[in-house]
């Protein structure tokens, strides 16, 4: 058993594996390379057999590096630390916090790998392994990465190292779960809480009673919340990882819900395009918006009132003295 410390200081328990089974998973791993490296010259041959020494010999060179080199690492990489013999035996590589593998990793490893166990014929790996305390080889120490069990005999999986609750009991620590307050705890810690619960049922149930337990008192120290009496610390952490989930849940559906909220309300106001009505039957082609001319008609305009006429006046008397009268 290895112990392997987190940056929160948490213990993790992890079953490393020995020299026999990583000695098997590695002899698995260089036959099917082999084998691989093989069918392939033997096709390549066939099919190009006036090849001259040179190019033959560059043929090899990349067949080698490509098939001892490159695709373990690819493969490791791509699979999160499991080639295939190691998936045949239960053995995965992870780093030494425990966390999974990245590329650097893997290429560090297969460098490394290739002078020791290929070039060296393996020697230096086993004295390394056989040292080492968790088992690793010239690798491992350079990459900072571990090969742990992942497949425990004997182990009865996440339910038996859970046991059973009063479900009155987590009824009633309901509401407590509902009023903590998560946000003094890092994300380093509720990492450290997922893989734990994730690996569960691959650690012995006393290590892992041991890991849960530092795992509550930490998350506790955080919330200002002591685990409840009668409550398995694990169970306790399952319950505050659901919890947390739900908080995320329900937010981001509320967000949500608000983008939507705010997409309808502009949608409601925003401005219509103007669209011309068109009154009678619909005319084929492009519709015409350019104004008609208008035919320039004679604007009568109404007269002006008739005055009344005036009467004549009447005929004036002959002056006195001339004699002469106008005709009437």
């Amino acid at each position: 058993m290895s112990d392997l410390v987190t940056g929160e200081a948490v213990v993790l328990g992890l079953r490393t594996a020995k020299l026999p089974s990583r000695g098997l998973a590695v002899t698995l791993d260089l036959a099917v390379q082999i084998v691989g490296l093989v069918v392939t010259t033997l096709v390549l041959s066939l099919l190009a057999p006036d090849l001259d020494e040179a190019a033959v010999a560059a043929v090899t060179i990349g067949l080698t590096v490509l098939f001892l080199v490159a695709l373990p690492i690819m493969i490791e990489t791509l699979s999160r630390g499991r080639s295939l013999g190691k998936a045949a035996l239960g053995l995965r590589v992870v780093r030494s916090d425990g966390g999974p593998v990245r590329f650097r990793h893997s290429l560090v490893r297969g460098l490394v790998g290739f002078l020791e166990i290929i070039v060296l014929f393996g020697v230096p790996a086993v004295i390394c392994s056989v040292v080492s305390s968790e088992g690793k080889r010239l690798g491992d120490v350079f990459a900072g990465t571990l090969v742990v069990r992942e497949r425990v005999p004997g182990g009865g999986g996440a339910a038996a190292a859970l046991p059973p609750v009063n479900p009155q009991l987590l009824q009633a620590i309901g509401g407590e779960l509902v009023a903590l307050d998560l946000t003094a705890v890092p994300e380093p810690l509720w990492l450290a809480v997922r893989q734990f619960l994730g690996r569960i049922g691959e650690l012995d149930q006393a290590v892992a009673h041991r890991m849960s337990a530092r795992l509550a008192d930490d998350l506790a120290a955080r919330t200002g919340h002591p685990v409840p009496y009668g409550v398995h610390p694990a169970a306790y952490l399952g319950a505050v990882l659901t919890e947390r989930q739900r908080r995320e849940w329900t937010r981001a559906q509320g967000y949500a819900f608000q983008q939507q909220a705010q997409q309808a309300h502009g949608r409601q106001y925003a401005p219509q395009p103007y669209a011309p009505q068109q009154y009678g039957p619909p005319q084929s082609g492009p519709p015409r918006y350019a104004p008609q001319p208008t035919e320039l008609r004679p604007q009568h305009h109404p007269a002006p009132p008739a005055t009344p006429a005036r009467p004549p006046a009447p005929p004036s008397p002959p002056a006195s003295g001339t004699g002469f009268a106008p005709p009437a």
